[in-house]
């Protein structure tokens, strides 16, 4: 079996590098050249085009950073969907559109092609320890075929539904993730303005009903946790502008539900904020500048 990989952005390049230290063969593309070359180094076979990748795949992965992106690379005359063998699996795990997700998986089953929408959760650490949640939208049997070859990047891979379904787990938890990261922000900001040591507020609130995901293991508050990328001059990880991309998503699809979701549109003003001062480019847990004034 071969499967393609397409996008070895922060997120991809670790998931091919687990498919290959599981010793599949994989096939790759991405716009950067300095990418398709460290996943040669890796044993990746690399290619000039994502046509190239289809018509060679038994599988084609996907991690794109915007459902536009997602779209072009399905549907263009030289994307996946053109030029993808009858029967190719196709598993999408950008962070998108409900509605592109169930749209594309239509088009994908008129055209004899099997697509999954699979979205991730677990950051960049997840993505390199083979660690990640996989939340899968389609059709029950196609899920059962991509299983294993999931099982290579994730350790938590679940069916939730029908294609599309993926994606509203993703969102919903993308939104708790955008807004917990400004809440700890805040919470060590005026704990550190008060006097108290970060480790230990950070310790404190690690063992206390403030518990969550963003305060143990990716501490905005520099220095507190070594592996978050506060720690590292909010390089790598997960880049404020593809958060508010996100949350833009979320607020999309909360107004066509006619679902109210005041504290998601207040944490996307924030992260907008930021990402004008610019800083988009930068990891979420950025947003702590906001906050805390003195030099990091």
């Amino acid at each position: 079996m071969i499967i393609g990989f397409i996008g070895l952005g922060h997120m991809g390049y670790p998931m091919a590098c687990n498919l290959l230290k599981n010793k599949q063969i994989v096939i790759v593309y991405d716009k950067s050249e300095d990418a398709l070359i460290n996943a040669s180094h890796m044993g990746a076979q690399t290619v000039n085009s994502i046509a190239e990748v289809a018509q060679a795949a038994d599988i084609v992965i996907t991690m794109l950073p915007t459902p536009e992106v997602v779209q072009k690379v399905m549907i263009d005359p030289d994307g996946i969907f053109k030029n993808a063998k009858e029967g190719t699996l196709i598993i999408d795990c950008s962070s998108s559109d409900p509605h592109l997700a169930n749209d594309l998986a239509a088009e994908a089953n008129f055209l004899d092609l099997k697509m999954l929408d699979a979205p991730v959760s677990g950051g960049v650490p997840g993505a390199t320890a083979g660690t990640l949640t996989f939340m899968v939208g389609g059709f029950k049997e196609h899920f059962e075929e991509a299983r294993p070859v999931l099982s290579y990047m994730g350790s938590n891979i679940v069916h939730c539904g029908p294609s599309g379904t993926g994606q509203v787990a993703k969102l919903c938890n993308n939104l708790l993730l955008g807004v917990s990261t400004v809440a700890v922000s805040e919470s060590m900001s005026l704990g550190a303005k008060l006097g108290l040591d970060p480790k230990i507020l950070a310790g404190i609130i690690n063992t206390s009903s403030g518990r969550c995901w963003v305060s143990e293991v990716y501490n905005p508050y520099p220095n507190v946790v070594e592996t978050s990328p506060a720690s590292n001059d909010f390089k790598g990880g997960f880049a404020t502008d593809l958060m508010i991309k996100d949350l833009n998503l979320v607020l999309n699809a909360a107004y066509s539900a006619e679902q109210p979701l005041p504290m998601a549109a207040l944490s996307k003003q924030v992260f907008q904020f930021i990402s004008r001062q610019g800083d988009g480019t930068l990891d979420i847990t950025s947003v702590i500048k906001m906050f805390k004034h003195d030099k990091m």
